[in-house]
Order: structure tokens, then C-alpha cells, then sequence
């Protein structure tokens, strides 16, 4: 009679643990929200590329030629293209530099970990668990 009680206890105890273990992933999970994240794009071709192919953080002001990244509030309902789709301009941002969040800061930018996949911004995967919810701020 005590076995199966047994069995019962220490399943409740397991499925605790293993609950209490992914809340505290969950809530340790160091990333902020970002006022902006980035995607690798080929200027001349209006085409995102790998984000292995953006190899510093030059901005693109309308000349030259390579990969640059391209900033994209992570507000509202932008749309990320996939790698290999085109990308659209008026969603975005060569240059973030000049682009300040609700307080008048400096955003914070995350660049590139976008589901290569595409997606909206606000829904899409940003590494680590689960889905990112839209951020707050922006400029």
C-alpha cells in the first residue's frame, strides 16, 4: 500500500523540480529587450544575407559596396524577411547612430540572431527560450 503512495510522492517531487528548473531558466535569462535588432543586408541587391557576411559595424549612408546591418525597431509590426528575401526600406535603417529611444538615449541594438527563417519582429525568436515580446520603446 505505501508503494504506489511512494511512486506518487516522488513523481509530485520530479514534476516539481522540473518545473521550478524551467522557471528559473526562464527568469535568469539575461536579455533585455531591444530597441532595435539588426539583419545583414546587401544594400545593392535589397537582399538580407547571413549575418556572418556583416563583418563590422560600418554604416551604409547610400555608397559603397559589402553587407551592411540594417536596423529595425522592434516595435510595431515590421516584417523580417528571410534570408535571400528582400527587405523593406521603409521598416528600417542603415545608419543607427543617429536614432534615439523614447527617453532621448541612445538605443540599444541588437545585431543579427534573427530567425533566418523571417517572421514579425516583435514575435520572432531572438535566441535563448521561447518567443520575445515587442519591446517598449524605440525611436
Amino acid at each position: 500500500m505505501s508503494e504506489p503512495r511512494r511512486r506518487m510522492r516522488s513523481a509530485a517531487v520530479t514534476l516539481g523540480l522540473t518545473a521550478l528548473m524551467a522557471a528559473s531558466l526562464t527568469g535568469c535569462s539575461s536579455e533585455e529587450p531591444k530597441d532595435y535588432a539588426a539583419i545583414c543586408v546587401n544594400p545593392e541587391t535589397e537582399e538580407r544575407v547571413r549575418d556572418d557576411e556583416c563583418v563590422d559595424d560600418r554604416e551604409y549612408h547610400g555608397s559603397g559596396s559589402g553587407f551592411f546591418w540594417f536596423y529595425m525597431a522592434t516595435r510595431g509590426s515590421a516584417l523580417v524577411p528571410p534570408v535571400g528575401g528582400r527587405y523593406a526600406a521603409r521598416d528600417g535603417t542603415y545608419t543607427v547612430s543617429t536614432l534615439r529611444n523614447s527617453q532621448g538615449r541612445p538605443v540599444s541594438v541588437q545585431r543579427g540572431g534573427l530567425d533566418t527563417k523571417g517572421g514579425d519582429i516583435g514575435t520572432i525568436s531572438r535566441g535563448g527560450f521561447g518567443k520575445s515580446s515587442k519591446g517598449g520603446s524605440g525611436g
